[in-house]
């Protein structure tokens, strides 16, 4: 490669990163606004504040509700099969199903062959068999639901519009979040945090508590809230069929709406086309009764259904202020939790902090960096100072990588920045003392120039290979910051192979190489 045309290609690659660099500088200067800019370094939330919440997914729970949706289905085919039973209850693990004596029911048939596939009978006990759920299926089912809640999750953090948010699975059943920026921690967690699980039961009438049949009836409370300030003042009890008629799994959409009877906010929600069904089944067939709308084991409302609804929608009304409904909408929308989950670990990081950990980690990058290059230049002279200039350099390329990836700088990402420079030098100190012994060998400088940046070559890549291998290994298994860390140690090492070998030989070629007669270099 010619002068002009390596001179050219350094040129351009150093405009490219001043230009990528720009934009985060002007999204972090005084007054800026960062979330105006698409393209600039992202500050973690070491960095900038925000959220740390590590998660546990009830995965036990999952399982139990799946035994739960076995039951009722198994109890819905012996009904449509006029088939007698006694009960049908899941009991811990299983699911126990008592026929009279002498009733019988065929397993292996249509409905119950394609609820049974995953499940083992045990028929010894006569007329009472027991339904377990195989391993392999105990299994899909636990790692299933922590990838949903997963996908739940990561689709209401996008919801609430934080920039940048880190969501990852951690162990077999805990999920680590990270919400860099975020200020208000109350919505975070309603909506994080909220199941969300929604339900319709038909409200039986004239039964009380006390009246109430155990066996086909359940109680569920509505909580009564003051006006003013929301506190709850009492719950008022339910009597409802014991098994929901209709679940949230078919809502399609949510929005808040206004009320124009009382101004108050209420939920709107539309059904799928399976859900519209039977919606239409259910209001259709059942004019007069009351529908409870329960979320969360919680009932919100329970309208009287006056006549049949085919459209599709429905409300979900309440004490709700405009922010509650917004944040039910959100959690309606974006689909509900498999199973309950619990925080484990709770972090908060103020801003004022994030801001102290930039400021120091500016500081210490700063002065690594004076000490390096005024190191450099008083040992090495001229060639020193090129050291100096490709270490701006590198500082320059590394940044303006992070800005194009839109990736994160977190405070160990600075750690990667100041020990990249260590290792940026350490490839220019290898190249000079390999051309000191040279000159020190024979008196010919231009040759001893040459010679030096080839023999150092090999050295050089198999020393930054090592590490750059290492790096690699933090980035697979690594978690949180040791990945930032990794991240930036990975661009740095790249970008100083290519400002070491590419760039200070640029400049040696243009100040050394580039005259008619050498006579001596001072290095």
């Amino acid at each position: 490669m010619g002068l002009k045309i390596k001179g050219l290609f350094v040129l351009g690659v150093l405009v490219a990163a001043i230009v990528a660099v720009l934009p985060t500088l002007q999204a972090y200067r005084p007054g800026g606004d960062p979330t105006s800019i698409r393209y600039k370094v992202n500050l973690g939330l070491d960095l900038q504040g925000g959220m740390y919440l590590d998660l546990e997914v009830d995965t036990a729970a999952a399982v139990t509700r799946v035994l739960d949706r076995l039951a009722a289905e198994l109890e819905d085919g012996l009904l449509d099969n006029l088939i007698d039973y006694l009960h049908v209850e899941r009991k811990g693990d299983h699911v126990e199903v008592a026929l009279p004596s002498g009733e019988r029911a065929d397993w292996g048939k249509p409905p119950f062959d394609r609820l049974l596939t995953t499940f083992d009978l045990d028929t010894t006990r006569g007329d009472v068999v027991t339904v377990r759920m195989r391993d392999e299926e105990r299994e899909r089912i636990v790692t299933g639901s922590v990838s949903q809640a997963l996908e739940v999750i990561r689709n209401r953090i996008d919801s609430l519009g934080v920039s940048e948010p880190s969501i990852q699975r951690h162990g077999e059943t805990n999920l680590l979040i990270q919400l860099p920026g975020l200020k208000d921690r109350e919505s975070a967690i309603n909506a994080i945090g909220t199941q969300a699980v929604l339900e319709f039961y038909l409200v039986v009438d004239n039964v009380t508590e006390s009246t109430m049949d155990p066996a086909r009836h359940t109680v569920k409370y509505r909580e009564v809230r003051e006006d003013v300030t929301q506190r709850v003042v009492s719950r008022e009890p339910y009597v409802l069929e014991k098994r929901p008629v209709l679940s949230g799994e078919t809502v399609r959409d949510a929005r808040v709406q206004i009320s124009s009877y009382d101004n108050t906010p209420y939920v709107g929600i539309s059904f799928d086309s399976l859900g519209t069904d039977r919606f239409a089944r259910i209001t259709t067939r059942n004019r007069g009764r009351r529908l409870a709308i329960v979320l969360d084991d919680k009932v919100q409302s329970a309208p009287v259904i006056r006549e049949a609804i085919t459209g599709g929608d429905a409300q979900i009304t309440g004490s709700f202020t405009i922010e509650e409904a917004r944040n039910l909408s959100i959690v309606l929308r974006s689909g509900a939790l498999p199973a309950p989950i619990h925080i484990r670990e709770e972090r908060t990081v103020g801003a004022t902090l994030g801001e102290d950990s930039i400021r120091q980690g500016v500081v210490s990058l700063a002065v690594g960096a004076g000490v390096v290059m005024l190191f450099m230049v008083i040992y090495y002279n001229l060639a020193g100072v090129f050291a100096s200039l490709a270490l701006i350099f590198n500082l320059l390329l590394i940044l303006a990588v992070l800005a194009g990836f839109q990736a994160t700088l977190t405070l160990p990402g600075i750690a990667g920045l100041v020990l990249t420079m260590g290792m940026s030098v350490d490839a220019n100190v290898l190249i000079y003392q390999r051309i000191r012994e040279e000159l020190a060998r024979t008196d010919n400088p231009r040759a001893s120039i040459v010679e030096g940046f080839q023999k150092a070559f090999g050295t050089i890549f198999d020393s930054n290979l090592t590490t750059l291998l290492a790096a690699f290994a933090l980035l697979a298994f690594g978690t949180g910051p040791i990945k930032g860390f990794a991240i930036t140690l990975t661009i740095g090492i790249l970008s100083s192979m290519f400002t070491a070998i590419v760039a200070v030989r640029l400049l040696f070629d243009l100040v050394y190489l580039s005259r008619k007669k050498l006579i001596t270099i001072r290095i």
